[in-house]
């Protein structure tokens, strides 16, 4: 047996190359679906790492799929499996309120997973909840 400390790989990071690709992905996703909408990517840390909205998307879009994204880092749990947690004696119920930097418990948030390991987090808004989920999602499957 080895008395050699093992030493664990390093997670890589979520990248700006990456970032921009899941913005793209995402952007082809909704625009096959006829939906305008933006879309966030931040860091591990809550740093912004690309943004984009569509030139018809509402503009609340930009601030909700920035919150979306916020709160699936935060919460490192997808938006949609939240929405429960917030309600009425849900174990989130004060949650929303409770912080300083509001989150946002709307489908279309999901973390950003490498190696087991949180590197970040993508948000969609401007389509219904089940859309921004469905366009994130299929954003991440293209992430390598």
């Amino acid at each position: 047996m080895s008395t050699t400390p093992t030493i664990a790989a390093a997670t890589r990071p979520l990248t700006t190359q990456d970032a921009d690709a899941l913005v793209t992905a995402a952007h082809r996703a909704a625009e096959a679906a006829g939906v305008t909408v933006s879309v966030t990517v931040l860091d591990a840390g809550g740093h912004l790492l690309a943004f984009r909205r569509d030139d018809r998307a509402v503009l609340i879009s930009g601030e909700t799929s920035t919150r979306k994204a916020y709160t699936a880092l935060q919460l490192n749990t997808a938006t949609a499996d939240l929405v429960d947690a917030v309600q009425p004696g849900g174990p989130f119920h004060t949650l929303p309120t409770a912080l300083d930097r509001p989150l946002l418990f709307i489908a279309g948030g999901v973390p950003i997973h490498r190696d087991g390991r949180l590197v970040g987090a993508i948000g969609v808004g401007g389509g219904a909840p089940e859309q921004d989920h469905a366009f994130a999602t299929e954003a991440l499957a293209t992430l390598a």
